[in-house]
C-alpha cells in the first residue's frame, strides 16, 4: 500500500500546471527515412524536454502561447522551429546530417550532455558509424567485441564475442535483436558475432539498472535494432575482406510509406580447401553465413507495421568423419499505434530459435551418421505502452507472455543399427510479466525513474520429475501430464535510478534494481561453445536472483567535449549455478542431480573518460573489480574467485582524423589473467600418475595485454559512389597471450612435469574495401 501512494503523489506531481497542450511527431533521418532514436527536443529555455523513443515518437507538453522548439543529437544539424501553440499538434521533423564530420570518424547517436542529464547509470550506446575503424581480430567490424572495450564488461577470451559484465556470467546477459532474444551470439567458435554491422541501426548495453521492460538476466542487456530501410532512394553497401564479404540492399517499396533491407553475410574460408595438400582437407567444409531482411509499412500517421527476421549458421564438416551446423533463427513482427499525442502502443510477436546438429560417421563401417543435437524455441507476445503525462512524467506499463521449449539433448542413430537411440526428455516452460516505471521530474536538479516487474515462471509438463538421494540416485519420480503446472515461482523486481544535477557540468546518480533469471546456459567449458545446453528452472533448480548497488559521479569538460565517469557498484547473487566434480552435461536425464546452487558476490570501481568532438577522439576505461562464488561442496565450502574474475582491467581506444579521407584507429587494452585451477601436487597409484587438486581458481593465468592498429583511406568520392580500403592489424607487437596453461611429463618416464603455454593468435594482418552506392 505503501508503495502504490507512494506512485501515486509521484504520478501527481507537476501535473497541475497552466494551461498546456502537447506537441507530438517523430524525428527521422532526412537522407534516408530512418527514425532517429535519442532525438532530445526541449523548449529554449530548458525547461521542457522529451527524447525520441527507439520508433523516433516523441510528446513534449508545453504552455499555450509561442514557443520555440529544438530537436537536437550528435551526427545531425539541430533545429530550431517557432510555433504559436493553441491546441495539441503532430508535427513530424527530418533532420539533415551534420557537415561536421571527423574525416571517416563521425560520433553519432547522443546528445553532448546526455551522460549528465540522463537518470540511467552503467548506460553506453554505440552506433555502428561511429566504431567504423576501430580495430578488431579479422578486421570484421563487430559491435560485441567492440563494447568488451567500455568498463566493467570484459571478454570471455582472446578475440571472442562472449563477455561478462560486472562480475556475471555470459549467460547472464540478455541480447535482443529487434526485440527477439538471441541464444547463441557468436560464430566460428566465438571469433566473429552474428551481429553484421550493416543492417545494425543501433545498439545499447544496459550493465546497471535496465528499464523495467527488460528482465530474464542477472547482468546486462544489449538491445540492438536493425534498420529500418531506405525510405527516400535506392541504396547498396558492402564489403570485401579477407575472411568475408558482405553485401546490403535498402530500397523504398512506396516513396516514404514503405521500404524493406536485405543484408547478407557469408565467409569464404572452404573455397581455398580445394588447394588443400590433403584429400581429407579438400573434402571438409568450413563457412558461415547471416541473412538480415526487414520490411515496414507506414499505413498512416498513427500506425506502422515492421516485419523483420534473421537468419544465421555455421556449417563445418571434416571429410565425411565429422559434420557439425549451428544457428539462430528469429522474427519479430510490430505494430506502431499511436493513440493520441500522449499515448503511444508497440505489439510484437517474436519467435527465436537456436539449435545445434554433431554427426560421427566413424562409428559405422558402412558410414551411418550418429547425430547429436539439442535446442531452445520461444515465441513471444509483448505489449508495451508509453503514456507522456506531461513533460515532467513519463509512464511505461506492459505485459509480456513467453512460451519456452528446451530440447536438452537427443542421439538419432537411426543410420548405426548396432546403437540405440537416446533422447533426453523436453522441458517446457511459460514465463509471464507485468511491468510499470514512472519517470519524473521531481525538483528541477532531481529526477527520478522507479518501478517494478512481477514475473512468474511455470514449469509446465509433460515431463517426469525425479527425487535423487545423496549420492545424486533417483530414488523416486513422480509424471506430469501435456501442460500441467509442475512448479511456479513468483518474483516482484523492483528498481530504482536518481540523478541529482549539481550544474550543466557534473551530476550523481545513484540505482538499484533486483533481477531474476529462469533460464540457464550449462557447459563444461571455461569459454562459451556451440554446444553450450540452455536448462530451464525447474522443480530443483531454482532461479538465479541479483540484487545491484551502483553510484557514480558524472562530470563534462570543455563544452561537453569530454565526458567523464565514476561509477562504484556492488552485486549480491543467489542460487547461481556450477557442477560437481565430474559432472556430465551432455545427454545426461539425470542432469539436475549434477548441478548445485550457490551464492556469489562482485564489487568494482569503474572510471571512464571519453573525447567525442575534434580530429582526435576516442576513450579511457578502468576497471578494478572483485568477483567471488561460494558453495558448500567446492573448495571446502570456502569462497574463490570466478573463473572470469579479473582485478584490473584497462583499455584506450583512439581515432584520429588525419583529413577527410584519411584517418586511424588504434586500441591497446590491458588485463589481470583469469583464475584457473592447477595441480597442487601429483602421487603414483599403481604406476600411474594422479593429480592433485586443492583450491578451485587459486591460480592465475599470467596477464594479457595486446595492440591493434587500423587505417581507412577513403577514395574520391563520386557523385552516386562512395568507397574505402582499410587495413587492420590486430596484435601489433605479436604478443602470444597464454589462452591455456596445462602440464606434460618431461620425459616419458619422468615424475617431473613442465607446464606448455597454448597461444592462439600472433600478429593478424587483414584488408577490406568497403562501398557505398546510392
Amino acid at each position: 500500500m505503501r508503495i502504490i501512494i507512494l506512485f501515486t503523489i509521484l504520478f501527481l506531481n507537476s501535473y497541475v500546471f497552466a494551461q498546456q497542450f502537447t506537441v507530438s511527431g517523430t524525428v527521422s533521418d532526412a537522407e534516408t527515412g530512418e527514425v532517429i532514436i535519442g532525438v532530445y527536443i526541449s523548449s529554449h529555455d530548458g525547461e521542457y524536454g522529451s527524447v525520441t523513443n527507439v520508433y523516433g515518437f516523441y510528446s513534449l507538453t508545453l504552455p499555450k502561447g509561442k514557443n520555440i522548439i529544438e530537436y537536437s543529437i550528435i551526427g545531425h544539424s539541430t533545429l530550431r522551429k517557432e510555433i504559436n501553440l493553441q491546441n495539441n499538434i503532430n508535427i513530424n521533423i527530418e533532420l539533415e546530417e551534420s557537415d561536421t564530420q571527423i574525416g571517416e570518424v563521425t560520433i553519432f547517436g547522443e546528445k553532448a550532455d546526455k551522460n549528465i542529464k540522463n537518470i540511467e547509470t552503467g548506460v553506453s550506446n554505440l552506433n555502428p558509424r561511429e566504431i567504423k575503424i576501430i580495430p578488431v581480430i579479422f578486421g570484421e567490424q563487430d559491435i560485441l567485441k567492440t563494447i568488451q572495450l567500455l568498463p566493467g564488461i570484459k571478454p570471455s577470451g582472446e578475440g571472442g564475442s562472449g563477455f561478462h559484465v560486472r562480475g556475471g556470467g555470459a549467460d547472464e546477459n540478455l541480447i535482443l535483436l529487434d526485440e527477439a532474444p538471441v541464444y547463441n551470439a557468436s560464430h566460428l567458435m566465438g571469433f566473429f558475432s552474428v551481429f553484421n554491422s550493416d543492417a545494425v541501426k543501433n545498439a545499447k548495453i544496459y550493465k546497471g539498472t535496465a528499464p523495467a521492460q527488460y528482465g530474464g538476466r542477472l547482468s546486462s542487456v544489449l538491445d540492438i535494432q536493425m534498420k529500418d530501410g531506405n525510405m527516400k532512394q535506392f541504396s547498396a553497401s558492402g564489403g570485401i575482406g579477407l575472411i568475408s564479404s558482405r553485401l546490403t540492399i535498402e530500397s523504398p517499396i512506396v516513396k516514404n510509406k514503405a521500404s524493406f533491407i536485405i543484408s547478407g553475410r557469408r565467409t569464404y574460408a572452404d573455397l581455398f580447401l580445394v588447394f588443400a595438400p590433403r584429400e581429407e582437407q579438400r573434402n571438409s567444409t568450413l563457412y558461415f553465413y547471416d541473412l538480415n531482411a526487414k520490411v515496414n509499412y507506414k499505413i498512416n500517421d498513427n500506425n506502422r507495421l515492421f516485419l523483420s527476421g534473421y537468419f544465421g549458421r555455421d556449417v563445418f564438416a571434416f571429410d565425411d568423419i565429422m559434420e557439425m551446423d549451428w544457428g539462430n533463427t528469429t522474427g519479430t513482427l510490430r505494430w506502431n499505434h499511436i493513440f493520441n499525442s500522449k499515448l503511444f502502443l508497440n505489439s510484437t510477436v517474436i519467435r527465436s530459435k537456436y539449435d545445434y546438429q554433431l554427426g560421427f560417421s566413424f562409428f559405422d563401417e558402412d558410414g551411418g551418421v550418429i547425430r547429436l543435437k539439442s535446442a531452445i524455441e520461444d515465441w513471444n507476445i509483448k505489449e508495451d505502452f508509453q503514456y507522456y503525462l506531461n513533460s515532467k512524467n513519463l509512464i511505461r506499463f506492459g505485459i509480456n507472455s513467453m512460451y519456452h521449449k528446451f530440447l536438452p539433448g537427443e542421439v538419432d542413430a537411426s543410420e548405426v543399427e548396432e546403437i540405440n537411440d537416446i533422447k533426453v526428455q523436453n522441458k517446457y516452460a511459460f514465463e509471464n510479466v507485468a511491468y510499470i516505471s514512472h519517470e519524473v521530474s521531481l525538483l528541477k536538479n532531481l529526477k527520478a525513474v522507479y518501478g517494478f516487474r512481477l514475473s512468474a515462471f511455470c514449469v509446465l509438463g509433460p515431463g517426469t520429475v525425479y527425487e535423487f538421494n545423496d549420492r545424486e540416485e533417483p530414488i523416486d519420480s513422480v509424471s506430469y501430464g501435456n501442460n500441467d503446472i509442475i512448479k511456479t515461482y513468483k518474483n516482484l523486481e523492483p528498481r530504482i535510478s536518481l540523478n541529482y544535477i549539481i550544474d550543466k557540468q557534473n551530476a550523481v546518480k545513484a540505482s538499484y534494481t533486483k533481477n531474476t533469471q529462469y533460464i540457464h546456459l550449462l557447459s563444461n567449458s571455461t569459454s562459451s561453445t556451440p554446444m553450450d545446453l540452455w536448462y530451464p528452472t525447474t522443480k530443483i533448480i531454482k532461479p538465479g536472483l541479483a540484487n545491484l548497488y551502483s553510484v557514480g559521479y558524472y562530470r563534462n569538460f570543455n563544452d561537453n567535449m569530454f565526458e567523464t565517469s565514476t561509477e562504484l557498484y556492488y552485486k549480491d547473487l543467489k542460487d547461481v549455478i556450477d557442477y560437481r566434480n565430474g559432472a556430465n552435461v551432455m545427454i545426461n536425464e539425470y542432469l539436475e542431480a549434477e548441478l548445485l546452487l550457490g551464492k556469489g558476490w562482485s564489487y568494482g570501481a569503474e572510471i571512464y573518460v571519453k573525447k567525442q568532438m575534434g580530429d582526435i577522439t576516442g576513450w579511457i576505461s578502468y576497471t578494478w573489480s572483485k568477483t567471488e562464488r561460494i558453495f558448500d561442496e567446492i573448495n571446502n565450502g570456502l569462497a574463490f574467485s570466478a573463473r572470469h574474475d579479473r582485478t584490473h582491467d584497462f583499455s584506450i581506444t583512439g581515432m584520429y582524423a588525419f583529413n577527410k579521407r584519411l584517418s586511424f584507429a588504434a586500441t591497446w587494452v590491458y588485463y589481470t589473467g583469469d583464475a584457473v585451477t592447477f595441480p597442487t601436487g601429483r602421487y603414483i597409484v599403481d604406476g600411474r600418475i594422479i593429480s592433485l587438486y586443492t583450491e578451485r581458481n587459486g591460480y592465475r593465468l599470467p596477464e594479457y595485454h595486446r595492440m591493434d592498429f587500423s587505417v581507412t583511406y577513403k577514395n574520391k568520392k563520386r557523385k552516386r559512389w562512395e568507397s574505402d580500403w582499410n587495413l587492420s592489424i590486430y596484435n601489433v607487437y605479436a604478443k602470444k597471450n597464454a589462452y591455456q596453461i596445462t602440464f606434460r611429463q618431461v620425459s616419458e618416464n619422468s615424475t617431473q612435469f613442465e607446464a606448455v603455454r597454448l597461444a592462439l593468435f600472433s600478429i593478424i594482418p587483414s584488408i577490406s574495401y568497403n562501398f557505398r552506392f546510392n
